[in-house]
C-alpha cells in the first residue's frame, strides 16, 4: 500500500472494470435489446452481482488506490490500516459477482419454449449434459430472440472481471497486511514537513528517578533543517515504528 505506483497501476485497471462490471449487469436486463417485463427476467439477474459487486464495491477502493493509499497513509498503522479495509470490501464484492455468475451460467436463462410460459429449461441439467456445452439445445428458448447467448455472453464477462478484480484486490490486500506488520513504512522522496528521527539510543536507562528506571530505548527527534536532503539515494531517512524492522535514522 505504501508503493503509490503499484496501488495507482492496480487502481487504473479495476475503475475501468468496475464501470464495465455495471454496464454488462444493466444489459442482463434488457436481453437482446427488449424490454421485458420485471417477472420476465432472469432471477439472478436481480442479485445485482454486477452492478453493486463487481461495480461499486470495487470502485471505491479503485478510486482509493488512485490517490495512492491517501495523504500521508503510511505515517501510523491506522492510517494503513483503513486502505487494507477497503480492498477486502473489493475482494468480497469481486468473490461475491463470480459465484452469481457462475450460477447464472449453470442455470441458464427465464425463457419461453414455446408453451407461453416462462420457465428454465437448463436448470436442472447435470454437468455432462449441461447446455454450455450441447449448443444445439439454445433453440428450446424461443423467446426473448438470442436469449441463451445473451444470458451467457454476459455472464462470462461479469465471472472473467470478478476473477480479475478478486486477484488485484487480494494482492493489495496482502501488500498492505505486510506494510502494517513487516512492511518498511517509508515513502522514500517525501518531504517531512515538521521533524525526523535523529538517533536512537538503544538499551539506555532512564533515570529512576524520572521514569520509573527501567531501561527503554530513548528517541531523539530535531526540527527539520532547511538543509537536510531528503531526495532518494541521499541516505536520509525517515522511520516510523514497525514490528519487524529496527529503527534507522539519518545522519544529524
Amino acid at each position: 500500500m505504501c508503493s503509490e505506483t503499484g496501488s495507482r497501476y492496480t487502481g487504473m485497471m479495476l475503475l475501468p472494470l468496475a464501470t464495465t462490471a455495471i454496464i454488462a449487469n444493466l444489459l442482463l436486463y434488457f436481453p437482446n435489446g427488449q424490454v421485458l417485463e420485471p417477472t420476465k427476467i432472469t432471477d439472478l439477474v436481480w442479485f445485482f452481482h454486477g452492478f453493486l459487486g463487481a461495480g461499486l464495491l470495487v470502485m471505491v477502493p479503485a478510486l482509493m488506490l488512485l490517490r495512492g493509499g491517501g495523504e500521508g497513509c503510511c505515517t501510523h498503522r491506522c492510517g494503513m490500516l483503513f486502505p487494507v479495509l477497503l480492498t477486502i470490501q473489493g475482494t468480497l464484492g469481486a468473490v461475491y459477482c463470480v459465484v452469481i455468475s457462475s450460477l447464472g451460467l449453470l442455470s441458464g436463462p427465464f425463457c419461453d419454449t414455446g408453451s407461453g410460459n416462462y420457465t428454465y429449461p437448463f436448470r436442472n441439467d447435470s454437468l455432462e449434459d449441461n447446455y454450455l456445452f450441447n449448443q444445439p439445445t439454445w433453440a428450446t428458448c424461443q423467446e426473448p430472440e438470442h436469449i441463451v447467448l445473451w444470458n451467457v455472453v454476459l455472464f462470462s464477462i461479469l465471472l472473467g472481471i470478478g476473477m480479475i478484480e478478486a486477484v488485484l484486490c487480494l494482492s493489495q490486500v496482502v501488500s498492505g497486511l505486510c506494510d502494517i506488520y513487516c512492511g518498511t513504512c517509508i515513502r522514500k522522496g517525501q518531504n517531512v514537513k515538521h521533524h525526523q528521527v535523529e538517533e536512537v539510543l538503544q538499551g539506555q536507562a532512564l533515570s529512576r528517578s524520572g521514569r520509573g528506571g527501567s531501561p527503554e530505548n530513548m528517541v531523539t527527534v530535531r526540527p527539520l533543517r532547511p538543509q537536510d536532503d531528503y531526495s532518494p539515494g541521499s541516505g536520509s531517512l525517515v522511520a516510523f515504528p514497525c514490528p519487524c524492522l529496527s529503527w534507522r535514522s539519518g545522519s544529524t
